[in-house]
């Protein structure tokens, strides 16, 4: 609504404009006309560029600014030579264009290395916490970054890139019901937190062509803005840690705050269910754990005490088995 009323009021300007510039040459009704036209002209072209990247402007803008100072530098030296003041004059325009043009192009082309004009890393508020933290799919899609970063375990600004929200809307709209599921509950984590003022989380709107996929888009992103990794994909986590990015992986976290126990230390758990073998129960500590304990179905349902035989270290955690006292 803003934005039409803005295009609105500058048409009516424009032809304003127009209608006394033209009054000027006796001729107000066509000088309206030709306000209006490039009123019109100008906000569609505003209109077509709406997708240009804030970024890739500003590294346009630093080549061209560089381009006509080095133009100035070369022009100011031919002066210094017996020339004449014509040929000075059309070296300086031709020099000018010239520089100019390299100069924005080759910033465009290298827009990615411009580190100084990339929103958050160079130009801070005083009152904005320090560092980067990526979330990747699988990160919002867990949930539990809300908690942790509440609890003040992470220090900084989280930042969703845009192709990983393109990612979670495919999982939103699979005809597949689980993936359905993740990208719908990513979405709706994605919604709550940008509601809550304690959680310091932006979009970031850069995309990367080049690369295939989300992977190799946020590996990129990640040195450009020399910013930490949040997920919960270990095979992410190794290639990242492999080019020197900071990989804050969940489950390593979550892993490495459990408390540890050593065989022949007595537990009080609740048995849930049975287990897989006979007679066997299962419970589960605080922080998930799985406990067997063996020659207790019959006491499924009841909280009772129990003693550590044995642990195993599996890929997806630590399981412990236990017995009756």
């Amino acid at each position: 609504m803003t934005l039409s009323f803005i295009r609105c009021f500058f048409v009516l300007i424009s032809t304003a404009v127009g209608y006394f510039v033209g009054d000027l040459v006796l001729r107000p009704l066509t000088g309206a006309q030709i306000g209006c036209l490039s009123g019109l002209v100008l906000i569609f072209i505003e209109n077509r560029l709406h997708r240009a990247s804030v970024r890739g402007l500003s590294s346009m803008v630093f080549g061209l600014v560089l381009g006509i100072i080095l133009a100035k530098l070369l022009a100011d030296i031919m002066s210094l030579l017996p020339l004449g003041d014509v040929f000075l004059s059309i070296s300086r325009v031709v020099l000018t264009l010239i520089f100019s043009y390299l100069g924005a192009v080759m910033a465009l082309r290298g827009k990615d290395e411009f580190n100084i004009i990339i929103p958050y890393v160079q130009f801070r508020r005083q009152d904005m916490k320090e560092g980067i933290i990526l979330l990747d799919t699988s990160a919002i899609i867990d949930g539990r970054i809300v908690n942790i970063y509440k609890s003040n375990f992470l220090d900084g600004r989280l930042v969703v890139p845009r192709f990983v929200l393109q990612e979670l809307q495919k999982l939103a709209d699979s005809s597949d019901d689980l993936k359905r599921q993740r990208g719908r509950r990513g979405m709706d984590l994605l919604h709550e937190m940008q509601a809550d003022d304690t959680i310091d989380i932006r979009i970031h709107e850069d995309d990367f062509p080049g690369a295939e996929s989300v992977d190799g888009k946020l590996i990129m992103l990640a040195k450009l803005m020399d910013a930490s990794l949040c997920t919960t994909d270990y095979n992410l986590g190794r290639i990242a840690a492999l080019q020197s990015i900071k990989v804050l992986n969940i489950n390593d976290l979550l892993s490495s705050v459990r408390s540890t126990i050593v065989n022949g230390e007595s537990l009080r758990i609740k048995l849930v269910k049975e287990g897989k073998e006979h007679d066997q129960a299962v419970g589960y500590l605080e922080d998930g754990t799985m406990i067997v304990v063996s020659n207790a179905r019959k006491s499924i349902g009841e909280e009772v005490n129990v003693v550590v035989s044995s642990i195993l270290q599996t890929p997806s955690g630590k399981m412990i088995f236990a017995k009756l006292p």
